[in-house]
């Protein structure tokens, strides 16, 4: 892996730019590219983050939050030259994030950002994108991002795992996922895919609505289930099925509190929007 280290994280602004310019599949080989870079947490932009997404006031960090630090990064790894796909127009369809020691008294962190394992996808061909979070004593988070680009043509047949339907759940909560909540969380998130912003901006990506940001319907289920989960020693794993549109009202199910557990996102007339589990980093 050919890394490079930055001297602080990148501005969004030109990154935004070149994905708009780049509309077309370049290749099918992923470079043997990363990038890394110290971040400073903010306490007030990780309180603005825990409003949007329904956290509870915690001197631990909420487990999806470095995802927010290491947007910056993934941007520059996905809009880079030597990148095959174009971003806009990338599906998240899966995401799992471990969780090594509690999330408290984090100040700066080591982001690293890297792509691999390319392979045939029944639609096109999937990617891991691979976001790691280090302090001083090492390895504190990880998380893996699987990514489908549609249209890209792979020898071999598509593998076929996904998360198991889950069983021995039940209705924990429910709430709303209002209009403008793609908006809000690109404010906090920097993510301003135009998927999410708008019902007009997401027309002209095929969505009749505006659709929540995947990582935001994780993070406001992982804030229900708050204290549900342990705060560290913990996988935290989610297939997003059928997009949540805005605005809307979704319920979550989910096992009892425990080490592990799966968990069960619906909207109405049982459309399944996201499933997924928790377990003990094995």
């Amino acid at each position: 892996m050919d890394w490079t280290t930055l001297d602080h994280p990148p501005q969004f602004a030109p990154l935004y730019w070149r994905a708009a310019l780049k509309r077309r599949i370049t290749g099918s080989h992923l470079p043997e590219q990363g990038f890394r870079c110290r971040v400073s947490v903010n306490p007030e932009q990780v309180a603005a983050y825990r409003q949007v997404c329904g956290f509870a006031d915690s001197p631990m960090l909420p487990a999806t939050y470095p995802q927010v630090l290491a947007f910056g990064l993934q941007l520059k790894l996905l809009t880079a030259p030597s990148f095959p796909f174009p971003l806009l127009g990338l599906v998240h369809l899966r995401n799992r994030i471990r969780v090594y020691r509690p999330l408290g008294a984090v100040s700066e962190l080591t982001i690293a950002v890297h792509a691999h394992h390319l392979k045939p996808h029944a639609k096109g061909a999937t990617f891991e994108l691979v976001t790691t979070a280090e302090d001083a004593l090492g390895l504190l988070w990880e998380a893996q991002s699987r990514m489908l680009c549609r249209g890209v043509k792979l020898d071999g047949a598509a593998a076929d795992d996904a998360l198991p339907t889950p069983t021995q759940v039940s209705e924990l909560t429910r709430w709303k996922a209002p209009a403008d909540i793609g908006r809000r969380y690109a404010r906090v998130s920097g993510d301003y895919n135009p998927i999410h912003l708008s019902a007009l901006t997401a027309r002209l990506f095929g969505f009749p609505q505006a659709i929540a940001h995947g990582l935001w319907n994780k993070a406001r289920t992982l804030a229900a289930l708050g204290e549900h989960l342990p705060a560290a020693n913990i996988e935290i794993e989610v297939e997003f099925k059928k997009p949540v549109r805005l605005p809307s009202e979704v319920t979550l199910h989910a096992s009892v509190a425990g080490p592990s557990g799966q968990l069960w996102l619906k909207g109405s007339g049982e459309i399944e929007h996201m499933v997924g589990r928790w377990r003990p980093i094995g």
